[in-house]
């Protein structure tokens, strides 16, 4: 690999692109894939093969070929609104997955780093949180507080920035209370429909970890689905 592409890719690890190292096992020679670009003559009949090791997020080598693809990942967002004990469950579930995790809560005594080490934790209300975070379709929103002061202005943030996950904790008479109220709001019901409520995949479990293990698991099922 010439040390030009080494550094191009540590730079984009850093910037936590998404990209792809296509090499060829036979000679050694290594490139840069990023969707939408060219790639060199000596891959480009390949291109096809793969943007779609590219689209599933697998690594490989192209059948009949000595060309190895490896993908790299740019981290998912995961916003997590209520510093709540089901957050310290979810926190402690995703640290090994491809998540980068925020916590918001306005609550100081809730969100502190005691309760969540070496984790972006923002003391604010959504509104003004979300003006230090870049979100976009790549980014999942987990609300727990059952506070609609808190958890609704987060949740009209993730419906007009459509991100690929939205969830909120609370019973079904909850959620429909949630639901009337982004109605209100002058939401449609396609809209709102993209809200899993009540969260989670249904596990039986009641215990603040089996709750966050039911809204992990869907989170990452979702996160599949993309």
């Amino acid at each position: 690999m010439q040390l030009k592409t080494l550094q191009e890719i540590i730079k984009k690890k850093e910037n936590k692109s998404e990209f792809a190292i296509v090499t060829n096992l036979a000679t050694g020679n290594s490139e840069i894939f990023e969707k939408g670009k060219s790639l060199s003559k000596d891959f480009e009949k390949f291109t096809d093969q793969i943007n779609t090791f590219y689209q599933s997020k697998k690594n490989g080598i192209i059948e009949g070929t000595d060309i190895f693809v490896e993908i790299y990942i740019r981290p998912i967002k995961v916003i997590i609104v209520g510093a709540v004990h089901i957050a310290q469950y979810l926190v402690n579930f995703a640290s090994s997955l491809n998540f980068e995790i925020s916590v918001i809560d306005p609550r100081g005594y809730f969100a502190t780093e005691q309760r969540f080490p070496n984790m972006k934790i923002i003391n604010k209300w959504p509104d003004e949180a979300f003006k230090e975070i870049e979100t976009d379709s790549n980014t999942a929103l987990i609300a727990l507080t059952h506070d609609p002061k808190i958890d609704d202005p987060a949740l009209q943030h993730a419906i007009k920035k459509k991100f690929y996950y939205i969830g909120a904790l609370g019973s079904k008479k909850t959620h429909e209370n949630r639901c009337e109220r982004l109605k209100k709001a002058g939401f449609s019901d396609k809209e709102i429909k993209q809200i899993h409520g009540p969260i989670g995949i249904k596990l039986g479990g009641r215990a603040a970890p089996e709750i966050a293990l039911s809204i992990i698991a869907q989170l990452v099922s979702e996160t599949y689905k993309k």
